[in-house]
């Protein structure tokens, strides 16, 4: 059966759809000797695939882990000098890709796997899946600055430069404020800093983010620099919630919503899911 091309190369764990879609345009992918082109489809058991010259190689078993990225570590494949990447904190077989980045002074829930599929969907911005985040800010925030967040705030893009509202996201307070004040946010979109951009326009300077979920996925009592492979059931719900971002994402229309107040306990792990360690060498104190 005939596939698009970026889905074969997800599928062999060269990364997301999406980035997928870059080796094509950067002409590094050819079918049968000729230049592949985006969108094309072809056939892995008929067809001869290449990237960069070397045949395509066969689909890898999908692998998902949760990780709790402690801050000083970059959310990238990518290394910034001698700060450590998030897969260097788990070792593996597999090539795996962390979905979607927090910046390096940021932390808490990353997702890493070398299902492309899934990556796109709970990332790509038309489909809109919740992230929730526990955010301390300098200062006691009033309800006017609250509300001005709530309901979107202008910002300038860092990729267009030109000036976009924030999609309408919920912004509760978690307990009394005094020189720093925790809030709780949980939003349907990620464009880079866009959680401390919006508090320095409101004059409420981040002082620490840390991510607790994604859709369903939530980060429980990880501790920093640990992590843990996704149950069966875990997946099955993400893969199921990104099907309906999917259909929302084209419709334009509200999924079901999840509750404001989140239990952030990790789901057990099935008996059938290999154990992975939890502390790891080189974790940030």
């Amino acid at each position: 059966m005939e596939e698009r091309l970026q889905k074969l190369l997800a599928q062999a764990g060269y990364g997301s759809r999406r980035s997928c879609e870059e080796l094509i345009l950067q002409g590094r992918v050819r079918v049968n000797g000729r230049v592949a082109q985006l969108g094309q489809k072809a056939d892995p058991t008929r067809d001869t695939i290449t990237l960069d010259g070397e045949p395509l190689a066969a689909p890898e078993r999908l692998t998902y882990v949760l990780l709790h990225k402690p801050r000083g570590v970059v959310s990238s494949l990518e290394p910034q000098g001698d700060r450590k990447t998030v897969v260097d904190l788990v070792p593996s077989k597999v090539r795996l890709y962390p979905v979607g980045r927090l910046d390096v002074e940021s932390e808490g829930l990353i997702l890493l796997t070398n299902d492309g599929a899934l990556a796109n969907r709970l990332t790509h911005p038309r489909y809109e899946v919740e992230k929730e985040y526990r955010v301390l800010v300098k200062g006691a925030p009033d309800e006017e600055q609250l509300d001005i967040w709530r309901r979107g705030v202008v910002l300038k893009d860092p990729e267009t430069g030109k000036q976009v509202r924030t999609l309408p996201a919920r912004v509760t307070r978690e307990g009394p404020s005094h020189e720093t004040t925790w809030l709780r946010v949980v939003m349907r979109e990620g464009r880079k800093h866009e959680i401390r951009d919006i508090g320095a326009t409101l004059g409420l300077p981040v002082k620490r983010l840390i991510r607790v979920r994604l859709g369903s996925l939530r980060l429980g009592d990880l501790k920093p620099g640990e992590w843990r492979y996704l149950t069966a059931a875990e997946v099955a719900e993400l893969k199921g919630e990104a099907e309906g971002a999917g259909k929302r994402g084209k419709s334009g229309k509200e999924g079901k919503r999840l509750p404001q107040q989140q239990d952030n306990r990790p789901a057990k792990q099935s008996d059938d899911e290999p154990r992975a360690p939890k502390r790891l060498a080189g974790r940030r104190t």
